[in-house]
């Protein structure tokens, strides 16, 4: 495996896809920084050569800020969102959606399992429940 700026990037994929493995890279800066660095995009990880590795490393760290600062930036940003309690970050704090999407329904990735309200019944006493068998005797 290759290694560019501290991440290693799998060696059977092409580069413009390997570089999307480090943190801050998706296809379109991908594609800017191999045409940058004079690489061509086509190409697998394993037939690359050093000067090219360094290459594609030296770009990145010109022009992007990625893995570790890129997080402790938007950790930042969050903090600075919810310290000030904006709308945005008074949802953060409430682990609510942030983006104006609904929570009536849906929303159970952000607001985690449901949270039972009233009776938790056993499965025996569902089924009763349901088919109107309860007290009836037989």
């Amino acid at each position: 495996m290759a290694r560019i700026v501290g991440v290693e990037i799998p060696n059977e994929k092409r580069v413009e896809i390997a570089l999307t493995y480090i943190h801050g890279i998706g296809r379109s800066l991908s594609n800017k920084i191999l045409k940058a660095s004079n690489v061509d995009p086509d190409r697998r990880v394993k037939d690359l050569k050093d000067e090219d590795i360094s290459k594609i490393g030296s770009v990145i760290q010109k022009t992007c800020r990625i893995e570790g600062d890129l997080r402790r930036e938007v950790t930042a940003n969050i903090k600075r969102l919810t310290d000030i309690s904006s709308y945005r970050g008074v949802r953060h704090r409430k682990n609510l959606p942030v983006r104006g999407q609904r929570t009536h329904t849906n929303a159970r990735t952000r607001k985690g399992p449901r949270k039972t309200v009233g009776i938790v019944r056993s499965k025996e006493k569902r089924k009763e429940f349901r088919t109107g068998e309860r007290g009836r005797k037989k």
